[in-house]
């Protein structure tokens, strides 16, 4: 009898409508923020890998922009990610709001699933916000829809039911190695971590009157040592004049807000005293002009 213990790791993919609770899960399993969150769709632009390591297994996390139809070039990159993904991993899970029930965006992503030989679970989340009742018929509903591997409903925000969907997936996944470091939660580097901080600052505040046309560039980090600091500027970029004020607002005070809401996360991330600096930029129309795409992040050069 082998009683040898064997390492897993794989790679798992989060995908689904906008605003079902993807960024709110990678967040709760990893213990720290990685994934801004925000009530408003497409949140994600980028591919979020959160890395989540135990002493037998590692599972690395990829959240995905939420499935929509492109209204720009900047949809079109985001819609490349999140259907790309589907093609690189070991288990696709998903996730649905159980809130919202079916729609035409999750017809949408079932039609992409079938194309694919990925194992898939479905995630039922925020089931904290129904019925215990309410919750079978949508198992029902979506089990006649694709021949998922596991249907298990959670509760992301307060963690219901997430240790026993972690052990699933630890079940599911391949014999490997350990492909970070025990320590290391996500592969992105601090500098774009720090710029979605900030972005979510921009998004809460600023709620529909700065929708998805803002960017953020960090300019500088420098860390202090004499005093143990690290200093950060930054510019938010916006498309229209108009938005430009929105975000400074009067007497600065909006852009005071954001920064000092930013700063604190930033140095719950950083473990030291932060100071932020930032600027506001309007660059008409960014979020269709290619070359701007790439200064702020956003290349299209794998697909």
């Amino acid at each position: 009898m082998n009683n040898e213990i064997t390492h897993r790791s794989g790679f798992v993919s989060i995908i689904g409508r906008p605003n079902v609770g993807k960024s709110t899960f990678i967040n709760r399993v990893i213990g720290q923020k990685i994934a801004i969150m925000s009530d408003k769709p497409q949140t994600t632009r980028n591919k979020i890998q959160g890395v989540y390591t135990t002493n037998d297994s590692q599972i690395i996390f990829i959240d995905t922009p939420g499935i929509h139809k492109p209204k720009h070039k900047l949809g079109d990159f985001m819609m490349k990610v999140a259907q790309n993904t589907l093609k690189e991993v070991d288990l696709i899970l998903f996730m649905i709001n159980a809130e919202e029930g079916y729609g035409g965006g999750d017809e949408f992503i079932i039609e992409r699933l079938k194309e694919t030989k990925t194992p898939v679970f479905l995630i039922i989340n925020k089931i904290d916000r129904l019925h215990p009742d309410d919750i079978f018929p949508l198992i029902v509903k979506y089990k006649d829809l694709h021949p998922f591997q596991e249907i298990i409903p959670i509760s992301a925000l307060q963690g219901n039911n997430v240790d026993t969907l972690l052990a699933q997936i630890e079940k599911l996944l391949p014999q490997g190695p350990q492909y970070y470091p025990a320590d290391q939660v996500t592969d992105h580097p601090e500098r774009f971590i720090i710029a979605e901080l900030i972005r979510e600052k921009v998004l809460h505040l600023t709620r529909e009157e700065i929708p998805h046309s803002v960017a953020v560039v960090i300019e500088t980090i420098e860390r202090r040592e004499h005093n143990q600091s690290v200093h950060v500027g930054a510019t938010i970029v916006i498309e229209r004049d108009s938005q430009k004020g929105i975000i400074i607002g009067k007497q600065g005070k909006m852009l005071k807000e954001v920064g000092q809401r930013a700063r604190l996360d930033i140095e719950a991330l950083l473990g030291s005293k932060v100071y932020l600096e930032l600027w506001v930029k309007v660059q008409k129309d960014w979020r269709n002009k290619m070359s701007q795409l790439r200064d702020y992040g956003f290349s299209d050069d794998e697909y």
